[in-house]
């Protein structure tokens, strides 16, 4: 027989059914007739209800949003109601899902605030939240994925993974609630149980449309050189509470592979070549890097070969074409013989393998460099060390570079304007270069000091233009 709570259920259902028949009107005829179900087999659902406990949610259709609500009902006593759903845990990356979990980022859901509920759902919520949170960390590490190659990506997608596991873990035990069952465990244990009630482990794509990301609130620091040599999730410490999230993913700061040289491209090659930069390899640490690094010397192979090619009077594209290609061949190889980890690189018809390097150019024409670049607020994360060496501005810059440099470029202008405001408010104590700027309009004091700074970056600019160039965008 069932428990008194389903029987209760049901009781108040008939009675539900017969006050809305005792309120239809006199005067209207309606066609009655009887209502049954099964009991038992209602009841039965109603067991099956009340003895779930557990807070997964899977075979739902989810919207961009990330769920499609749905009302049912709520046991006494169990755990949250699941009208709101949310696709977690997520799985452990490993290297048959790193390649589904970079590509299909944008098709798995993500949850704003606006799909639950001002009030109540707070262990849905904070899973909500971990996922959020995670999903925007495993985009950072996929972002650098041609820089590092798959093992360090997937070195950083498990580090930000257990840092998710354990942030959310955190957080449950901080909430007199219901803990989630496989937060008591501790270590291996615990990544494991996360990992089996995962409901989508392969990471594979649940929603039709690409879904907004939504920024993380948290601070995960990563850099290669945390990893081993053979992948494996190492305890990464969580941040200080009230600091800003800061990524150090590395951005390359150059165009690799360089563009094939045809008859199209090849005026412009010759004739750009000065505003084309090369590269140290002496800022990157030792570890981590050497993809990047060994991508660096190769352009600084190949155009010291176009220097050389673009001084003949004859044959200028055959020697550029075959001194391309021989650098690309030795970038593929190893000292031991075996293909570097790149995806030309395994494919062993070397036509087929230059086809894909000419592809994968990102300025195929030689034209990215073709005019001055304008000068703005987003060069100060490449000038700022000459900036405080040579040109002092006269109030830090600390804050625009750690603040607004690891962030994109859409992301970057509002970061700067933010940060521009933030100097105004100096002005009660303002610094001397500072005090043309104090004198103007509210409105007027951004303007002022963001030309201060765009004067220092050209200042910076001109000075180190003759220099070979650090490959990574940003370094702390």
């Amino acid at each position: 027989m069932g428990s008194p709570a389903a029987l209760a259920c049901c009781t108040a259902l008939v009675l539900v059914l017969l006050s809305s028949a005792s309120e239809v009107p006199e005067e209207k005829d309606f066609e009655q007739r009887e209502v049954t179900f099964d009991i038992d087999e209602f009841m039965q659902e109603m067991q099956q209800h009340s003895s779930s406990n557990t807070w997964q949610v899977k075979g739902l259709g989810l919207t961009s949003r990330g769920g499609q609500p749905s009302f049912g009902p709520r046991s006494a006593g169990g755990p949250p109601r699941l009208e709101y759903p949310v696709e977690f845990p997520l799985g452990q990356p490993t290297f048959d899902n790193i390649q589904a979990i970079c590509i299909n980022g944008d098709h798995r859901p993500r949850y704003p605030d606006s799909y639950f509920p001002v009030s109540g759902y707070g262990k849905l919520k904070r899973m909500a939240s971990s996922v959020n949170e995670l999903e925007y960390l495993l985009n950072a590490c996929c972002g650098s994925n041609h820089t590092w190659g798959t093992e360090v990506t997937l070195c950083c997608a498990s580090m930000a993974w257990k840092f998710a596991i354990d942030s959310y873990c955190e957080e449950d035990a901080s909430i007199k609630d219901h803990q989630s069952e496989c937060c008591r465990p501790r270590g291996s244990d615990r990544l494991k149980c996360f990992h089996n009630q995962a409901p989508n482990p392969n990471y594979t794509a649940t929603q039709e449309l690409p879904v907004p990301r939504i920024p993380s609130t948290e601070t995960f620091d990563f850099t290669p050189m945390d990893c081993p040599r053979k992948i494996q999730s190492p305890y990464v410490p969580r941040a200080p509470r009230g600091q800003t999230n800061v990524i150090q993913s590395p951005k390359k700061d150059f165009n690799f592979p360089p563009g094939r040289p045809s008859a199209d491209n090849i005026e412009s090659l010759c004739r750009d070549q000065k505003l084309r930069p090369l590269y140290k390899v002496n800022c990157l640490r030792n570890s981590g890097y050497e993809l990047m690094s060994r991508q660096a010397k190769t352009i600084n192979r190949v155009e010291k070969g176009f220097k050389q090619c673009c001084k003949k009077k004859q044959g200028v594209l055959e020697c550029a074409d075959q001194k391309w290609r021989e650098e690309l061949s030795k970038f593929c190889l190893n000292k031991n013989g075996e293909p570097v980890d790149f995806e030309c690189c395994f494919d062993n018809v070397e036509d087929s393998r230059y086809t894909c390097f000419k592809n994968l150019s990102p300025d195929p024409y030689y034209n990215l460099t073709s005019a001055a670049k304008e000068l703005s607020l987003h060069n100060l994360c490449d000038t700022h060390k000459i900036i405080n060496k040579k040109f002092p501005v006269g109030f830090p810059l600390k804050s625009f570079v750690n603040q607004c440099c690891p962030l994109s470029e859409e992301e970057r202008v509002l970061c700067f304007a933010q940060e521009l405001i933030a100097v105004t408010k100096q002005c009660w104590n303002s610094p001397p270069s500072l005090r043309d700027c104090c004198r103007m309009s509210s409105h007027e004091r951004p303007q002022c000091i963001s030309k201060i700074l765009v004067n220092a970056i050209t200042k910076a600019t001109k000075a180190s233009s003759e220099k070979k160039k650090c490959p990574l965008h940003y370094i702390l």
